[in-house]
């Protein structure tokens, strides 16, 4: 399995914790690179969505993880690392994001109606900002689909839609 395949698992068991707590099924894990060639690349960080859990519009699971990944190293740049994540982040979270500095960005599914980095719109990479990022779509994307699409059926059938 290649590193991207396999941290992506990593944010999917997270997002499958999401899934059970009732929050929207997105997770999200942070990996540092090291600054030289002898450090191995480690996970510092791990979180998924805790929005209704703790009645906050800003608990993604992406904000979570930059918050504990700053915490992590002692730094808000977030230099070195790659930030992994289920589906395609909103508009705050690519803001976020692109402040902290995280210079490559992998995620799974893409939310074509709120997504912030590719879909809506092109934060990550906003020519007029100082920092942009690589971005990788598309990585283990019908698992990350496939557990949306069942958190978003039960919901509907909870409430009684079609």
């Amino acid at each position: 399995m290649n590193p991207h395949d396999q941290y992506m698992q990593s944010a999917i068991r997270e997002a499958g914790i999401a899934q059970s707590e009732g929050e929207v099924p997105t997770g999200c894990v942070i990996v540092h690179h090291g600054t030289d060639e002898t450090e191995r690349p480690r996970v510092i960080a791990r979180a998924h969505n805790q929005v209704e859990r703790l009645k906050d519009p800003t608990a993604h699971a992406e904000m979570i993880a930059i918050t504990q990944a700053a915490a992590t190293l002692g730094d808000w740049r977030l230099t070195n690392t790659t930030l992994y994540v289920t589906k395609e982040p909103c508009a705050m979270c690519a803001g976020a994001i692109v402040l902290a500095r995280i210079p490559r960005l992998v995620f799974g599914v893409a939310d074509p109606k709120r997504g912030g980095a590719v879909s809506v719109f092109n934060i990550v990479q906003h020519p007029d900002l100082i920092h942009r990022c690589e971005v990788i779509a598309g990585i283990q994307e019908e698992p990350c689909r496939l557990i949306l699409q069942e958190f978003f059926r039960q919901r509907r059938q909870e409430n009684n839609q079609p």
